[in-house]
């Protein structure tokens, strides 16, 4: 959720003389999206952000799409799903489309040799297990299982994980990611009906300067393709900065549900916005409270909308043979629901356990060979009540 923020020392004007102790200037950045116009953060560095001191190799990081699919529902059966290295090059990408993509990391290396900026994207991780450190030119920030981090497109960082076991749901966004316009008043506050509000968000307060000269490593991603820039001096090395632009975290379990007398649409659990998609986030809440009301979802048709569920915990009463950890696709151009018995099982209930992260695009989503290798080809006809 961006709102002003400043950490470290910085002078009283913007683009003005800010000395260090020996006279010399420190060095400026702005650091901002859309242009000049989006939001925006202003760093002091100790060194030239641009001082590189050498290119590397080039790699290529781009997702190949499964040709001539037939449009049917799927299940990944995603739980099992193991990768290897560290935090970044563990991503193995399952869904994407010119708006997202859509990726599972189970890191077996924990502490990154390098720091990684997305020069494209904006990236959201979901951390379905695990704890560790988010470290950036903004400062430190703890994670812990049910966060949501929201990195900026450019921001150099580096995770660490603190222990084995650890997984994570990763989302890069070709646009900016946002808390839903409808949740902010005028002055960008969080109104009160939204399912949040700003003490839920954790933000940088810790700021590390680091003034070490070397050769330090970044790998920088912008579409497809990565380059490597060997920097002479630590990239963090930034003391002090304002603004709007910087990553935050928040935690699924502090997400309000909104709740009715008879069912309320998945719009009631959207989280996040960005251009082409939206991520909804499904908690423990109370069911529906009319004497007749039907607990579970009605069927419907994705209408110019790809649903994905990632299940995290608990049990979805609209779903069989779904296991904690599994990734459904639900696509545009056909009607999807409660499998049968469904509906009669959950009358009467009061109550839902289930945890679960929606991603609804607005575009198709292309699926890559490996989340063919995952998916349960008898899903898509188990709505066939015989």
């Amino acid at each position: 959720m961006p709102f002003y923020h400043k950490l470290g020392s910085i002078p009283r004007k913007r683009h003005t003389q800010f000395r260090k102790p020996d006279g010399s200037l420190y060095k400026e950045e702005l650091m901002g999206t859309r242009g000049f116009s989006g939001i925006q953060t202003i760093l002091y560095h100790l060194h030239e952000p641009t001082r590189i001191k050498k290119i590397g190799p080039v790699m290529r990081n781009e997702p190949k799409a499964a040709s001539d699919l037939p449009l049917c529902h799927r299940l990944l059966e995603t739980a099992g799903l193991n990768t290897s290295g560290d935090p970044i090059d563990s991503r193995e990408c399952l869904l994407f489309n010119a708006n997202v993509a859509i990726s599972l990391a189970t890191p077996t290396v924990y502490e990154m040799k390098y720091f990684y900026r997305n020069g494209g994207a904006d990236e959201l991780i979901f951390i379905e297990r695990g704890t560790g450190r988010l470290s950036s030119q903004f400062g430190e920030l703890d994670f812990r299982a049910g966060d949501y981090i929201v990195i900026p497109v450019g921001t150099t960082y580096r995770l660490t994980l603190d222990a084995e076991d650890a997984r994570l749901l990763v989302v890069e966004s070709s646009g900016r990611i946002e808390v839903p316009r409808r949740y902010r008043n005028e002055y960008g506050q969080l109104n009160e009906h939204s399912p949040f509000c700003e003490r839920d968000i954790k933000i940088p307060v810790a700021l590390q300067t680091i003034d070490e000269s070397g050769e330090f490593e970044v790998k920088v991603k912008v579409g497809s393709i990565v380059t490597t820039y060997i920097m002479g001096h630590h990239p963090f090395d930034v003391i002090g900065w304002d603004g709007y632009l910087y990553p935050w975290i928040f935690n699924i379990s502090d997400f309000e549900p909104i709740t009715g007398r008879i069912h309320q649409p998945p719009p009631v659990h959207q989280t996040f916005s960005a251009e082409g998609f939206v991520v909804c986030s499904f908690v423990p809440r109370m069911y529906d409270y009319h004497p007749d009301a039907i607990p579970v979802p009605y069927n419907h048709s994705n209408v110019n909308s790809d649903e994905v569920l990632f299940y995290v915990g608990g049990e979805f009463m609209s779903r069989k043979g779904v296991v904690k950890g599994s990734m459904t696709h639900h696509p545009a151009g056909i009607p999807h629901g409660p499998h049968p018995g469904s509906v009669e099982k959950s009358l009467g209930k009061t109550r839902t356990e289930e945890l679960a992260v929606m991603i609804d695009t607005f575009l198709p989503l292309k699926f890559t060979k490996k989340a063919l290798e995952l998916s349960n080809n008898s899903y898509s006809l188990s709505w066939y009540d015989q």
